[in-house]
């Protein structure tokens, strides 16, 4: 029996092969959909995916402003923050931060699915949220998937 052949291949910075997708949320649960985005861009959907490396694809999500909470969460639901001073903490709901920007509630919820810490800041750069049906990464020739 050839041991060599049974050797664990760890993926690195150099032989890791990214590819850019496409994700359209018109419609889909805030919940349900980020996690299937936190996969892809971690790379769990690979067999290469080795834990400690950069593996997954660069994520373009587009209609952001569309997608979707289930029961009474737009208002219910309390995003809780904290300047970091006495009497700092903040409390915003989710569809308040909508208000704000409709990409910062895609954006939130997919950085909470990612790791916490270097790789996880760095992974969280591989996300491109759009408002709208139109992105400008067409020379990347992404490919659309559904989810």
């Amino acid at each position: 029996m050839d041991t060599l052949s049974f050797k664990t291949i760890s993926a690195n910075k150099a032989t890791v092969e990214k590819q850019w997708v496409v994700v359209d949320v018109e419609g889909k649960v805030l919940g349900r959909i980020s996690s299937e985005i936190a996969k892809i861009i971690r790379g769990k959907h690979k067999p290469s995916f080795t834990p400690n490396v950069d593996c997954g694809d660069n994520v373009i999500v587009i209609n952001a402003d569309k997608v979707r909470l289930t029961g009474k969460k737009w208002n219910d639901r309390v995003y809780v923050s904290h300047t970091g001073y006495p009497g700092g903490q903040r409390e915003i709901t989710p569809l308040q931060l909508k208000a704000k920007s409709s990409t910062f509630l895609v954006e939130r919820a997919v950085r909470g699915m990612l790791p916490k810490g270097r790789l996880g800041r760095a992974l969280f750069n591989n996300l491109h949220v759009y408002t709208g049906n139109e992105h400008p990464h067409e020379a990347q020739q992404p490919k659309e998937i559904k989810i």
